[in-house]
């Protein structure tokens, strides 16, 4: 197995997944117009990564739907291309509410259904840093990562989209200068920008909408 993959148990759990800023049909996941700790069934305890590492996953089926749900808490643990400090803060919010949102769709061209696994943080369901896996065999190869926060994920028609908010020193949490919306699609062997989409937002009067000003980079 490549440092890059991981397999995952057969019995596995599932967090549904959300949006934020994305435009579009989705081809995975349910979608929200914010992103909050997701409602998992995960396991009293986190699984180690030699269990989550050495377990066997099912190979999705080309439909859009895996042969199962992938337990998103394992997958994130046992993959050595995401950060330790991601892993030390993935713990569940209350509970056994994990902040992770879970996606699957067809969005590396590959025989089985792609994963897209993004890590919330707890007090405020800010991005923590966003995962694309993609089926290799009985396995799954960490293919995309970003930990920039705030990030978010999702598939929107065979596209991987990524939104990044942005904020400036005096911005309150809930009112962003602006977002990066940034499309991505897979080469044959990685995903590379294609499309971004600039919004700066202008200040908020009297507790009305920001307006917003577009500038796109084809």
């Amino acid at each position: 197995m490549s440092a890059g993959t991981v397999a995952l148990a057969g019995t596995v759990l599932f967090a549904a997944g959300c949006s934020t800023g994305g435009t579009g049909l989705r081809d995975g996941g349910p979608a929200r117009t914010e992103p909050v700790a997701a409602k998992t069934g995960a396991p009293s305890s986190a699984p180690s990564e030699h269990d989550a590492a050495s377990a066997t996953a099912l190979v999705p089926h080309a439909s859009g739907k895996p042969d199962t749900k992938v337990d998103p808490i394992a997958l994130i643990k046992a993959d050595p291309k995401v950060s330790a400090e991601v892993k030390r803060d993935l713990k569940p919010c209350s509970g056994k509410e994990y902040p992770v949102d879970v996606s699957y769709g067809k969005i590396t061209g590959g025989p089985g259904v792609d994963i897209v696994v993004n890590v919330l943080s707890c007090a405020d369901a800010l991005g923590r840093g966003s995962f694309v896996y993609r089926a290799e065999g009985g396995s799954y190869e960490n293919v995309f990562s970003d930990e920039q926060p705030p990030v978010y994920a999702e598939i929107d028609r065979g596209d991987l989209i990524v939104t990044k908010q942005v904020y400036g020193k005096s911005d309150a949490l809930s009112y962003p200068s602006g977002e990066d919306l940034i499309t991505y699609r897979w080469n044959g062997e990685q995903f590379t920008e294609h499309d971004r989409v600039h919004t700066d937002y202008s200040n908020v009067v009297d507790g009305g909408v920001p307006a917003p000003a577009v500038s796109q980079k084809n």
